[in-house]
């Protein structure tokens, strides 16, 4: 295969939270890796029921491997302040699959529009500091089978390899040979059938299987 490799938007693993506190007002948020609206729904649905007494639990969530759905909420907060503020941090940083929630508890002294502007963001900002990224990207995927005497060091050369060239493991296989499954950019595919082959003395090859959008750790 020879198409080259092409970038998604990047998303977060699993949950996170962060507070900060502006004026006496505390902002904290909490952010979900989501797939659909709807497990965003419920996240958001999560956190209100848990923070029922805050005066606002703003939201901004991006889904779809294209960020094509992007929705966000001021819940009561002025117009522009809350929402847009903290979708366009996700915006600005590449990120899809994605629901962020700030619930606001009011400490008695008004920030006014561009400091609810700038806690909201700075709140969201602080949040994915903390993340851990998962960047996507557009792999080949292909199997290598081999003997189960010879699975242990075969697969300890496959990973090492992979952890330098950006590429990703799959669960093995195990049934009477042992089969492995790796997916790499398809610039990679000479280099890797080369080193596999020399490790190998040519016992091992290469399988194309497929071509999909692989979560890559960043």
């Amino acid at each position: 295969m020879t198409a080259s490799p092409s970038r998604f938007p990047a998303t977060i693993a699993g949950e996170l939270s962060h507070e900060i506190v502006i004026k006496k007002s505390r902002f904290l948020a909490h952010g979900r890796h989501v797939t659909t609206v709807a497990q965003a729904d419920e996240f958001i649905a999560q956190i209100r029921s848990t923070y029922w007494d805050a005066r606002h639990n703003c939201t901004a969530l991006v889904v779809g491997q294209t960020a094509d759905s992007q929705r966000s909420s001021d819940d009561g907060e002025p117009s522009g302040t809350a929402g847009i503020p903290m979708l366009e941090v996700l915006r600005q940083r590449h990120l899809t699959d994605l629901c962020v929630v700030v619930t606001r508890y009011f400490g008695g002294v008004l920030l006014g529009a561009g400091g609810l502007v700038r806690a909201y963001s700075q709140s969201v900002s602080q949040l994915l500091d903390q993340a851990t990224l998962v960047e996507r990207r557009l792999l080949n995927t292909y199997e290598i089978s081999t003997f189960h005497a010879d699975a242990g060091r075969i697969e300890f050369f496959l990973r090492d390899w992979l952890a330098n060239h950006e590429g990703a493991f799959g669960q093995p296989t195990y049934t009477h040979r042992v089969s492995f499954q790796v997916s790499i950019s398809p610039e990679h595919e000479a280099e890797l059938s080369a080193s596999l082959a020399a490790f190998t003395s040519g016992a091992c090859t290469l399988e194309f299987l497929s071509q999909n959008v692989v979560d890559v750790p960043a």
